[in-house]
């Protein structure tokens, strides 16, 4: 039987149990016999792999590869992703480097492909390195199923302090969250941006999450996510607006809250 992530309640409430019980619910998860069967036929075939064609001629290594990148959904397009493998990173025209989707490129860069005369698959550690990304995000999948703002706070979990600690320039790191679906979804939420935020210019797309972060936090820099307490307060913020819904009662919505909160 497939174990699915407990999430007993929605928004902060929900969120706090799964924190609180994360390592259990991940290690019950990636026991899993499907989870370990996928596992061993990556460990025991993907070292043979010397190119982005044999990769994507093997479905059931290309399923974990992809997995492991959240790309799972394009399984289908196996001539593009030979394209995106076959041309690496380390070429300014390579496909990798012209999606605004940078997971491609992340994926690109992980096997090497295109960029080295001997792929990264032979590395000893390269099954490892993937199979730790591929449980992290399948586990994200299953908790998406349940709720899918808890999948997009968990994504944020990791992906987030990775662009705040780079060494891009700040406003380069916010355009790295406007090309993220799930992390624009989190900003654009927790500063309670209407839908036609998208539609604006992205130069005041850009000034009006600075700004919002300005307001919320004190300064208007990426880099200020790199800390727990600001994550923390970000995540707070978004599942607590994700509540806030037409059709919802907000007196009725905060009272539940304060209830659950006091039980978890």
């Amino acid at each position: 039987m497939t174990f699915t992530p407990v999430i007993p309640f929605s928004g902060y409430a929900g969120w706090s149990f799964l924190q609180r019980t994360l390592d259990v619910q991940k290690a019950a998860f990636n026991a899993d016999a499907g989870m370990q069967r996928e596992e061993a036929y990556f460990r025991g075939h993907i070292g043979n792999i010397q190119s982005a064609e044999q990769l994507v001629a093997d479905h059931r290594l290309l399923k974990v590869a992809l997995g492991a990148f959240g790309l799972e959904a394009d399984i289908g397009n196996k001539f593009f992703i030979q394209k995106v493998l076959s041309d690496g990173t380390l070429d300014a025209g390579a496909l990798s480097n012209k999606l605004s989707n940078k997971q491609y490129k992340a994926m690109a860069k992980a096997f090497g492909f295109g960029d080295f005369n001997t792929p990264r698959t032979r590395l000893s550690d390269f099954p490892d390195e993937i199979l730790a990304s591929f449980r992290e995000n399948r586990f994200e999948v299953a908790v998406g199923e349940s709720d899918a703002d808890m999948r997009v706070a968990l994504y944020a979990q990791h992906a987030l302090p990775d662009i705040a600690a780079g060494t891009i320039s700040e406003d380069g790191k916010w355009f790295s969250i406007m090309g993220s679906a799930p992390l624009r979804s989190l900003f654009e939420t927790a500063f309670g941006l209407s839908s036609s935020f998208g539609a604006l210019d992205i130069d005041q797309q850009l000034e009006t999450l600075k700004s919002k972060a300005k307001t919320a936090f004190g300064e208007d820099s990426v880099a200020q996510f790199f800390s727990i307490t600001a994550q923390e307060k970000l995540t707070r913020l978004y599942l607590v607006r994700t509540q806030i819904r037409p059709g919802m009662n907000p007196g009725l919505l905060g009272l539940n809250t304060a209830l659950q909160l006091m039980r978890s």
